[in-house]
């Protein structure tokens, strides 16, 4: 069985995530931890909780999620996990950092590269990766089966979905991702988006207001229109 703590870290309130079972392995999830007492706060309860990290696990590349990412791979020594589409996220983050008044740190660390359907396992646990593009080009949510648990990144919030009106974003993209790969996910999974609070695939698709009826592709639409 996991376990699951969540810090709201920098001016953005990202969820980091710290995962782990009862072998003590650990996964990190997004480490946007900018700031000596943030990375104090993350590096304590690990310690304090007797925990091994052996992978970072980044759902997506924007500034917000990765200020911590060098620190934390270094203090470590662990491999970080990205989809490689995402390497254009990380070169582009320093012009957006300092747009909103950050300062990036090295970001030239070395990733590991994920794709769709991939097995993240440590201890006697497993995420199945989900690609989901359309925030940005390689986002991808993380789904422990056995446990009922989605990491959703910036794809899917409660009550919302990530934006997409920066450079890599495609609305369209994002719809088919939602649609295709997470509303057909079994309604008591419990989900952790990248901000704010959980929620659940069954909460989404009965209360996301992005996600009802009229929001489905145009295609699907016309298919129908054409059996009446």
């Amino acid at each position: 069985m996991v376990h699951v703590k969540n810090f709201y870290f920098n001016d953005f309130r990202e969820c980091c995530s710290v995962i782990w079972d009862e072998t003590g392995e650990c996964v990190i999830v997004d480490p946007g931890c900018g700031t000596e007492p943030e990375k104090a706060s993350l590096y304590g309860f690990i310690s304090g909780k007797d925990l091994k990290p052996v992978k970072i696990l980044l759902t997506h590349a924007h500034f917000d999620h990765i200020l911590g990412l060098a620190d934390c791979a270094g203090k470590y020594g662990i491999p970080v996990y990205m989809h490689p589409a995402e390497k254009e996220t990380l070169e582009n983050n320093g012009y957006f950092a300092k747009a909103f008044g950050f300062e990036m740190p090295a970001t030239d660390i070395r990733t590991t590269d994920i794709a769709d359907g991939d097995m993240i396992r440590f201890g006697n646990t497993e995420f199945e990766v989900i690609s989901t593009p359309g925030h940005t080009p390689g986002g991808v949510c993380y789904l422990d089966s056995k446990d009922r648990l989605l990491l959703s990144g910036d794809t899917l919030f409660a009550g919302t979905i990530g934006r997409t009106d920066q450079p890599g974003g495609d609305y369209d993209r994002l719809m088919e991702s939602i649609f295709s790969r997470l509303m057909c996910l079994d309604g008591d999974i419990d989900v952790i988006p990248g901000h704010g609070p959980k929620t659940s695939i069954a909460e989404e698709r009965v209360k996301n207001p992005f996600l009802q009826p009229f929001n489905l592709p145009e295609d699907d639409e016309e298919s129908d229109d054409a059996e009446e």
